[in-house]
């Protein structure tokens, strides 16, 4: 099994960046497809980014493309989320998932994913 715990969450205003982080303990960090989901209230968890297991391919919601961007540090068992660019409608609880077998065609696909993090609140102000 692997532990996920996010951090970074916050308050921005629109226009501005934020960073997430999610750390993992347990099994081998590098073992996993990783992606990056949000829930806004009153709204379905959706897919936000994915990662696989290098780190060379990545996955995008069309709402995001451009503007985040999702990596990971197999060294030190963490995967990122860089926002740019953030808007009202960014607001939502971000959660990291991990996933050991998934393939870079099913990574986008948030049924598939075992493990979850607690989530982490972003709040953008317009």
């Amino acid at each position: 099994q692997v532990q996920l715990v996010e951090s970074g969450g916050g308050l921005v205003q629109a226009g501005g960046s934020l960073r997430l982080s999610c750390a993992t303990s347990g099994r081998t960090f590098r073992v996993y497809v990783m992606g990056w989901f949000r829930q806004a209230p009153g709204r379905e968890r959706e897919v936000v980014a994915a990662i696989n297991r290098s780190g060379s391919r990545t996955y995008y919601a069309d709402s995001v493309k451009g503007r985040f961007t999702i990596s990971r540090d197999n060294a030190k068992n963490t995967v990122f989320l860089q926002f740019n660019s953030l808007k009202p409608e960014d607001t939502a609880v971000y959660y990291c998932a991990a996933d050991s077998r998934l393939s870079t065609s099913t990574m986008r696909s948030l049924r598939e994913y075992d493990y979850w993090g607690q989530g982490t609140q972003v709040t953008v102000s317009s």
